[in-house]
């Protein structure tokens, strides 16, 4: 999963990013609220980790700004130092999904991180298969099965479909895409993301007639909705 850290202390960053990435997860952190607040602008995330007392945007600010402009409701994990119980009460009324006093061992860190995301999105990390309507995903061999019939996708495909499935009707963010599948490890050409949804719309019938419309969002990123059969 892609996530988000706001803490202007650097070591805490570091060592918040560490733990969440050797967990397997995307790790990105901003010292300024602002900061944070301009990328949630271009860019998805699928958690938030927020200190309170940043520069120039406090994270309660952010969090505030968050359940204002943001049509999905993103999880957000408050992690800081002030253990009041006023202020504990005070981030969950406004809109933070959990709160953790620091320090925080990075156990108790990685079993609130997988909470949050298997709350908010379902997850089964055991899972060997994950299932979507026709759509079958076998998550041990790469495979799909589109009603019953096996369809030869490549890795990244496979796993650029799954990751469009599991954020169903939620928009993604080219770097978002970028982060997860690709990892970022080397730039790669505009084109080659734009490909790959093409590839998989053709190889996947990913059209209104099999009930689902994958568009490009100008600017932005794509888009996998779920529609009626046969609609526009």
């Amino acid at each position: 999963m892609r996530i988000a850290v706001l803490d202007d202390d650097p070591a805490q960053a570091d060592l918040v990013c560490q733990t969440l990435s050797a967990a397997g997860h995307i790790c990105h952190a901003y010292a300024e609220g602002r900061a944070l607040v301009r990328q949630l602008r271009r860019q998805t995330f699928d958690l938030l980790v927020l200190d309170w007392n940043v520069p120039d945007m406090s994270g309660e600010e952010v969090l505030r700004w968050v359940r204002e402009s943001l049509s999905e409701r993103l999880p957000v994990l408050f992690m800081t130092s002030r253990s009041r119980e006023t202020d504990i009460t005070s981030i969950l009324n406004t809109g933070a999904d959990d709160y953790v006093v620091k320090p925080v061992s990075s156990g108790v860190l990685l079993a609130r991180v997988g909470s949050l995301l298997r709350r908010a999105y379902k997850l089964n990390t055991t899972a060997l298969k994950e299932t979507f309507g026709d759509y079958e995903f076998d998550l041990s061999s790469k495979h799909v099965l589109v009603r019953g019939t096996a369809v030869a996708v490549t890795q990244k495909e496979f796993d650029l479909a799954l990751l469009l499935f599991q954020h169903l009707s939620r928009p993604l963010s080219r770097a978002h895409i970028l982060d997860v599948i690709w990892k970022q490890a080397t730039e790669i050409p505009s084109r080659t993301m734009d490909t790959h949804v093409s590839m998989l719309r053709s190889k996947l019938g990913l059209r209104p007639e099999n009930g689902y419309r994958l568009t490009p969002i100008y600017g932005y990123g794509y888009r996998l909705e779920l529609i009626e059969k046969g609609g526009a």
